[in-house]
């Protein structure tokens, strides 16, 4: 998978937690694994694992990572994409799910097209999708939001404000929070949404633990879930 000019990045999905690979990862993610040994990725002890765990026989040490997370300053990122200008074939993983989205791994696919390098996306789970999918919203329109201000005042202003978007266009809101906040996020929902707003939760996707639900907030006020530490999707929708 390498070339005599340049070389093209692949945009590797992970699983989104402790479960079998193959259950959710299609062939070719192995196939690309076996071909490809520079990677860049958020953390290098969870990427080794994750390719041991879709490639065991994968010689650990015939890969060169490359780590870009939040503290990653900007000017190495030209580094990383050297292998690439060099003719070399690289893949580009998120800690979970898919790389690009709701990823730091963005801003090298938008160097890779600066520098007219294919970009070549894999098939693999995207929790935001997979919510979508099962909340029985509108699968239409909808907005993915990331994380909400943690500010008491912002983050209630910002359910209201989402909440009439979501009444006036018809469309459906996607948001996520820190694991060990969700409880609190549900709390501050159930008490600050309209009774007839309907709300997903959708948590641990694809993995043994998957819980997926949409109701009403008065039917969530009703219902006790514990979702401490358990990544999450939230969705709003007032109809």
């Amino acid at each position: 998978m390498t070339t005599n000019t340049i070389g093209k990045l692949y945009l590797i999905p992970t699983t989104m937690g402790d479960c079998d690979p193959m259950d959710v990862l299609p062939q070719t993610i192995q196939r690309a694994i076996d071909l490809i040994d520079y990677y860049i990725v958020e953390n290098e002890k969870t990427a080794r694992k994750s390719i041991k765990q879709v490639l065991p026989e994968k010689k650990q040490a015939d890969l060169v990572l490359f780590t870009l997370n939040k503290h990653t300053e900007t000017k190495e990122h030209r580094d990383f994409i050297k292998p690439l200008l060099e003719g070399k074939n690289m893949g580009l993983m998120s800690e979970a799910g898919c790389p690009g989205v709701a990823d730091p791994g963005a801003v090298i696919v938008k160097m890779a097209h600066d520098k007219g390098i294919q970009v070549i996306p894999l098939v693999g789970p995207s929790s935001i999708l997979l919510a979508m999918m099962a909340s029985g919203m509108n699968g239409q329109s909808f907005t993915f939001h990331g994380y909400l201000p943690i500010e008491k005042d912002e983050k209630k202003a910002s359910f209201k404000a989402l909440e009439r978007t979501s009444f006036e266009k018809n469309q459906s809101q996607i948001f996520i929070e820190t694991p060990y906040r969700n409880n609190k996020l549900l709390e501050d929902l159930i008490q600050t949404l309209h009774p007839e707003t309907h709300l997903c939760i959708a948590t641990d996707i694809t993995l043994p633990t998957e819980y997926i639900k949409t109701k009403k907030i008065s039917a969530w006020k009703k219902e006790t879930i514990d979702l401490h530490k358990r990544p999450t999707i939230f969705i709003i929708h007032k109809m």
